[in-house]
């Protein structure tokens, strides 16, 4: 199983990232997968997921700032990060459900920093 994050970097408030993850190795059209992000001193926490029939769901502190999506022809999951703030600032980790509400397989992560 292998999921692989790219896209992050440095960004000023107020701009935007694409983060991207191409998976391999487990079913991805049938799988929920998500966006998740850990920050320093925290938990690691759901930013947003897409199950296989395309319905989304967001955590609060993101919603109407990011889209997730999913490219079953690529088995890859976008999200698109606009209006990023300094609290935006994170490791975020691409995972895939295949049990319970909660990722069995992680990828590395890709930092994101938001900062002027």
């Amino acid at each position: 199983v292998q999921l692989v994050e790219s896209g992050g970097g440095l960004v000023q408030p107020g701009g935007s990232l694409r983060l991207s993850c191409a998976t391999s190795g487990f079913p991805f059209r049938i799988s929920t997968v998500g966006w998740y992000r850990q920050a320093p001193g925290k938990e690691r926490e759901m930013v947003a997921t897409v199950r296989s029939g395309g319905s989304t769901d967001y955590a609060d502190f993101v919603k109407g700032r990011f889209a997730i999506s999913r490219d079953n022809a690529k088995n890859t999951v976008y999200l698109q990060m606009s209006s990023l703030k300094p609290e935006d600032t994170a490791v975020y980790y691409c995972g895939a459900v295949q049990a319970g509400n909660w990722p069995s397989y992680w990828g590395q992560g890709t930092q994101v920093t938001v900062s002027s």
